[in-house]
């Protein structure tokens, strides 16, 4: 059965639930063949005591996408996906409004995959630049 774009992300954000990924707010916004792009509210729940986004949310954010574009690439009934490496450079503050993630591949190999995340305000700006490396492991039978 072929799913339509609307069903694929209401399956992603729904497997969201009871999650981080709910606890952050993160939805994933859209995908295509060789991306994925969600966004992520800056409210006090991920500040910093000093009212900036945590880079820690943003990492959050970041590997969540991320993984979620090694996964379209995957078998899911055959491997699952795991992050093993993620890297973030915090570049610019952000107080409010939304930040978005896009995750693209620099690798896309069976057994791992490489990933950048590109984390930008509601103005567009570069706010971290992120990058995951997964594995894809075969599931016990």
């Amino acid at each position: 059965m072929q799913l339509n774009r609307e069903q694929v992300l209401l399956r992603a954000n729904e497997v969201c639930k009871n999650t981080l990924m709910e606890t952050l707010d993160i939805e994933i916004v859209d995908f295509g063949p060789d991306f994925v792009l969600g966004k992520m509210p800056v409210t006090p729940k991920v500040h910093q005591p000093d009212g900036v986004l945590h880079g820690g949310a943003t990492a959050a954010l970041a590997e969540t996408l991320g993984s979620f574009a090694a996964e379209i690439l995957m078998d899911l009934d055959k491997v699952f996906v795991r992050g093993i490496e993620i890297s973030a450079n915090h570049l610019k503050s952000v107080r409010t409004g939304y930040v978005y993630a896009k995750a693209s591949y620099l690798h896309k190999g069976r057994t791992t995959q490489l990933l950048e995340i590109r984390v930008t305000d509601d103005h567009d700006n570069l706010v971290s630049l992120c990058k995951l490396t997964t594995i894809a492991l075969p599931k016990s039978k």
